[in-house]
């Protein structure tokens, strides 16, 4: 079932989640929906706080990109990932700059100073420890979408400068004038259907 994303502005995006204790069939099917809504909003990427849910889980998926992943060297686990309680227990002291987005602030995309690489530990869908090291877009996306389990955007990493030029943008959000190609929620829990 495809869920609707949560906006910027609500404060679902700001609470930290609460570790996932035990592999239920909601859970199964909290997972299954945020896949499809991820694919749905053409996104590669999905944590629960984006469809109001307080579960330490999310999803990736970088089918789209294997290409350009194989082209640079990373490669690429099988796809979709489930991560859940996912913790980073080492990251390059190397940082990248590189143009990030996200479903829950649409038609906004800002650079994003992060540490070029992670090591995460996880529990996959099926509860089995894995462990990962990324690098390149796939590093990215871990990190951003961990963010995301502890209430940060990633647009709390830009300065006050860029903050500046996009106030106009993320106010029309809180303010609930917002369209996407998927459905929404605005801070008010008002559902603002796919345009």
């Amino acid at each position: 079932m495809v869920l609707p994303i949560y906006v910027y502005g609500h404060e679902a995006l700001r609470e930290e989640t609460d570790p996932v204790e035990e592999n239920t069939e909601e859970l199964q099917s909290l997972i299954d929906d945020m896949i499809e809504t991820m694919r749905n909003a053409a996104g590669i990427g999905l944590a629960a706080p984006q469809v109001g849910r307080t579960e330490r889980v999310f999803v990736v998926d970088l089918t789209p990109m294997a290409d350009e992943m194989a082209e640079a060297g990373e490669p690429l686990p099988p796809q979709p990932m489930v991560l859940i309680n996912p913790q980073i227990v080492e990251e390059s002291d190397q940082t990248v700059d590189l143009e990030e987005g996200c479903l829950s602030i649409p038609e906004v995309r800002e650079a994003v100073t992060r540490p070029e690489r992670v090591r995460m530990r996880y529990l996959d869908r099926h509860f089995e420890e894995q462990e990962i090291e990324a690098g390149h877009m796939l590093s990215r996306v871990l990190q951003h979408e961990r963010d995301h389990l502890d209430g940060v955007l990633f647009t709390d990493y830009l300065s006050s400068f860029r903050k500046r030029l996009l106030r106009r943008s993320l106010r029309e959000m809180v303010n609930g004038e917002v369209e996407a190609e998927y459905p929404l929620v605005t801070k008010d829990d008002e559902q603002v259907p796919a345009r």
